[in-house]
């Protein structure tokens, strides 16, 4: 039987009688480490152990230490019918060892014992007077990369050992709550005549020279410090109820979608114009009409915003096998092939003209005919060399030529649309993307265009009172500068 013990946060008044006495009448003690002050008080009660300090020393990583201490506690219990293992504070609060020990146990049928003792969390809620019922959440200073920050509940963060820990904490806190809100340093809570309790800025957090292995660091509960996520949920349930906006609650999907696209396109424009700051606001205007659209899927008991998230979380895990999985990729382009597979197989195409049917409809058309013909051209349905693919441009020019006299409409768009596809397989060609090129001779046109208006009211004269000619020599003189 191994029987897990807490020391408590440091005090002898905290130490229980309980513990005391599984210590007392165990035929082993093992202590995670000497490093504790109730540590002095065991050998005055003349209560024997062994410590696991040395690992820290064998090994370079915490993780392995704990790993280690967990196995060789089983090792142990076989040839000891009681051993006790003490730990500061409470076995379950902040305990790795323990936690791991537990899973060991278990897996091997062997008997466990945890016995409940007064942690440092129990002593700082009285210190600081926090009511754990408001919210309170305790993380490992090990793991907070990985957790979840929220300004909604205290935080007590927990095995702030050193300086290089106290400043990774920092910097993770600081990406959620900015620089210089105030938290509160706490070294050997419960400790008389050592505890310190001090409030300070975050940004001063690993400049402490007291900081060590029984430092922690609370962050009050603080609606006001930044916006969230469950901030814009909350704005936009707010719009769309029967106190809010008019507008917004006359929405629809089918209404927002000339939205979503207006805010994507000036998202592009922020990225083409290097502009981060803008590129900031619009991709929130971007991400608000996702909100608003997740919200009327919520009204309407079809989806919502966690249907979302947790849907796009599976495809990427799904598409991604060689970051996700067993798979080995090592390159765009194999990466690329694996995830049309997944995707063909996700979306059940049977067929290559399943494939084509596919590529939305909704997409800019020469977008759409890029994609296409890539796809098309994946199973060999292509030109062999660019000049065909110009010989056929020049074979549509014709057609058009030969048609746009007629007073068949529907033949004139057929042939015009024919000339824009030939053109657009040129440019694919080429490694050209015909939207980005259209957009570049747009800018170019209105440049040159600029030039012609500018020179004309330099000379006292009005575009609308020149001729043709007139504008056409000053777009030419543009064509020079």
């Amino acid at each position: 039987m191994i029987k897990v013990v807490g020391l408590g946060p440091g005090s002898v008044e905290s130490l229980t009688l309980g513990a005391v006495n599984i210590l007392k009448n165990s035929d082993e003690v093992y202590l995670r480490t000497e490093k504790h002050p109730t540590v002095n008080y065991l050998k005055k009660l003349g209560i024997s152990f062994h410590t696991y300090d040395y690992m820290y020393k064998d090994k370079d990583k915490f993780e392995d230490v704990y790993k280690s201490i967990a196995e060789d506690l089983v090792q142990k219990d076989e040839k000891f019918k009681q051993i006790a293992y003490g730990v500061p504070g409470h076995p379950l609060v902040a305990e790795k060892s323990v936690q791991l020990l537990i899973e060991l146990c278990r897996k091997r049928s062997l008997d466990i014992d945890i016995v409940p003792s007064v942690s440092f969390i129990d002593t700082i809620i009285e210190r600081l007077n926090i009511d754990a019922g408001d919210g309170l959440k305790i993380i490992d200073a090990f793991n907070i990369k990985n957790q979840m920050l929220d300004k909604r509940t205290g935080i007590i963060i927990t095995q702030v050992y050193d300086k290089l820990i106290a400043s990774q904490v920092k910097l993770a806190l600081m990406e959620y709550y900015g620089d210089d809100i105030e938290i509160y340093f706490i070294k050997s809570a419960g400790i008389k005549n050592s505890e310190i309790i001090r409030k300070i800025k975050l940004y001063e957090l690993d400049r402490q020279s007291d900081i060590d292995y029984l430092t922690t660091v609370y962050i009050p509960k603080n609606l006001e410090i930044t916006y969230d996520l469950k901030d814009l949920l909350d704005i936009m349930k707010k719009l769309r109820s029967d106190t809010g906006c008019p507008w917004d609650k006359g929405q629809n999907h089918d209404s927002l979608k000339k939205y979503l696209i207006e805010e994507s396109y000036e998202v592009m424009e922020a990225v083409n114009e290097k502009d981060d700051a803008n590129l900031v606001e619009e991709l929130g205007d971007v991400l608000f009409q996702i909100i608003f659209h997740c919200q009327i899927g919520e009204e309407e008991g079809f989806f919502n915003i966690r249907d979302v998230i947790n849907g796009i979380c599976h495809k990427m895990i799904n598409r991604h096998p060689h970051v996700f999985g067993s798979e080995n990729i090592d390159n765009t382009e194999q990466v690329l092939t694996n995830w049309n597979i997944i995707k063909k197989e996700e979306q059940g195409l049977k067929t290559y003209t399943d494939e084509l049917i596919h590529v939305a409809k909704t997409l800019p058309g020469l977008m759409r005919a890029v994609k296409v013909q890539k796809k098309a051209a994946d199973v060999g349905f292509d030109w062999d060399k660019v000049e065909s693919a110009l010989d056929k441009v020049l074979e549509e020019y014709y057609e058009v030529k030969n048609v746009y006299k007629s007073e068949e409409k529907v033949k004139i768009v057929e042939e015009i649309g024919d000339l824009i596809f030939a053109c657009v397989n040129v440019a694919r060609f080429l490694d050209i993307d015909p939207e980005f090129a259209l957009n570049y001779t747009i800018e170019k046109f209105i440049k040159r265009f600029a030039y012609i208006e500018k020179s004309a009211m330099a000379h006292g004269l009005d575009m609308m009172d020149m001729t043709l000619e007139e504008m056409d020599k000053l777009w030419e003189e543009s064509k020079n500068k």
